[in-house]
């Protein structure tokens, strides 16, 4: 995994304009499909709607400039959980942690697409 990211960060500094649209495509697919995981993985559950907050889980909205929540403490977090919040390294998978914490890092977070009528969710 460290490998890779090193790759590609060798590649996209190689390749500064191109990589920069690249990069920029790929993070924002990455908070859109976050956003998506947020909504149907259950986070809203506790964390209330687009991350506002909850009874059970505090709001998640300025963690886009907060120093103290690195991508990697993120990444901890939701793998192992912590406080009154479940582990979920179970349940998720590399990427879509990476698409959780891009989307929970996102100054302007997406909102996720409606889901089709008739979804378990969408009653």
């Amino acid at each position: 995994m460290l490998f890779c990211l090193v790759l590609i960060a060798v590649v996209v500094l190689a390749t500064p304009i191109a990589a920069h649209a690249l990069s920029d495509s790929g993070q924002k697919a990455n908070e859109e499909a976050g956003a998506v995981l947020f909504r149907d993985k259950g986070c809203t559950h506790c964390h209330g709607e687009g991350g506002i907050g909850g009874p059970k889980a505090p709001a998640l909205l300025g963690i886009w400039n907060n120093k103290l929540l690195t991508p990697a403490k993120l990444t901890d977090q939701i793998m192992n959980g912590g406080q009154k919040m479940p582990p979920f390294s179970d349940s998720l998978t590399d990427a879509e942690i990476a698409q959780l914490v891009a989307y929970l890092r996102a100054r302007h977070k997406p909102v996720p697409p409606p889901l089709p009528p008739g979804s378990p969710s969408a009653q």
